[in-house]
């Protein structure tokens, strides 16, 4: 990646998550990139582009993270505790806004649009990641645990951008343990 590349995408990824996608121009993230325009559309035909680039690294920060989670010598269990103790982490990290992805769908509701559809990949991404740590546990139901575990993410994301975020975390992270712990098949229906 060239230099100019990475601080345009640097620019504009500080930018679309601390203010918003509409709200942050192509003017705006030239002038504090320190480009010109051509350099900007040298290295993205359009703005969907660079937002759609934006959450392609987005995911893949946190693919790296969950990589790196299932490489550690843990249990099952340990490594769906290090990715929920992760997204706490992020939810009580200084200028945390909610999370990218929800935002960019509320932004762009068209299911069709590129943007939606980087959206859509990771969380479809994110749901099969999850099930498969679910059915690495050995327990029974990993769809719904995952499901649920989604769903669990996403409120704490969302809340915690909007009250203090400690006890949102730690609701998180004991909904997280509850997932490991009490599901059996007689407990199947959530």
């Amino acid at each position: 990646m060239s230099e100019a590349r990475a601080r345009l995408l640097s620019t504009a990824s500080g930018l679309f998550y601390s203010e918003g996608l509409h709200s942050v121009g192509i003017d705006r993230i030239i002038a504090t990139a320190g480009v010109t325009r051509a350099t900007l559309y040298r290295h993205f035909p359009s703005k969907d582009d660079l937002v759609v680039t934006y959450l392609t690294q987005a995911d893949e920060a946190i693919r790296t993270r969950v990589n790196a989670a299932r490489t550690q010598d843990a249990s099952p269990d340990d490594v769906v505790r290090t990715v929920g103790r992760f997204i706490a982490d992020d939810i009580q990290s200084p200028g945390f806004r909610g999370c990218a992805f929800l935002n960019a769908a509320a932004e762009y509701p068209d299911p069709t649009h590129p943007v939606h559809q980087a959206v859509l990949r990771h969380r479809q991404w994110f749901l099969a990641t999850m099930t498969e740590l679910f059915s690495e546990t050995g327990k029974p139901d990993p769809d719904p645990a995952a499901r649920h575990f989604v769903m669990l993410r996403d409120g704490a994301m969302a809340a915690g951008c909007l009250t203090d975020p400690k006890p949102i975390c730690e609701t998180f992270l004991r909904g997280t343990e509850g997932l490991l712990k009490y599901r059996s098949r007689h407990q199947s229906d959530y």
